[in-house]
């Protein structure tokens, strides 16, 4: 497995269960039996803390479909190096970084560390098209 591809999967992983913590806020908030019958679409949380993390998690998801395929396309074609692996390591740890940032509140460091994951994303994008 590419160093690429390796860190696209812990990524999708991690994204994966980004929703339990928010999810047993609202069994808190709810009680388990209305929280699973769920009559109303998507309630928003009490907790303010659980609505940033609902909006990270969404962010990350919508972040993950730009990430996956450039780090599967310079898999696929070959062009990955010790720049492109950087990347994807770093995108992991930014995605973190932004999760727990949003979900805490702090608002500046949660730009940064957005930034940081787009940077990476066009380091990929730049190698799948052979421009550097």
């Amino acid at each position: 497995m590419s160093e690429e591809l390796y860190w696209l999967t812990v990524t999708a992983l991690m994204t994966a269960i980004f929703w339990v913590p928010y999810i047993l806020n609202r069994f808190m908030e709810m009680g388990v039996i209305p929280a699973l019958s769920n009559p109303n679409a998507d309630p928003s949380p009490d907790a303010p803390w659980a609505k940033r993390m609902m909006n990270a998690h969404m962010n990350a998801v919508e972040n993950l479909v730009v990430f996956a395929p450039l780090a599967i396309a310079v898999h696929i074609s070959g062009v990955g190096t010790a720049l492109t692996a950087s990347a994807a390591m770093v995108y992991f740890w930014a995605r973190l970084a932004h999760f727990i940032v949003y979900t805490v509140g702090i608002p500046y460091l949660r730009t940064v560390t957005f930034f940081i994951g787009f940077v990476c994303q066009l380091t990929l994008g730049h190698a799948a098209l052979g421009i550097m």
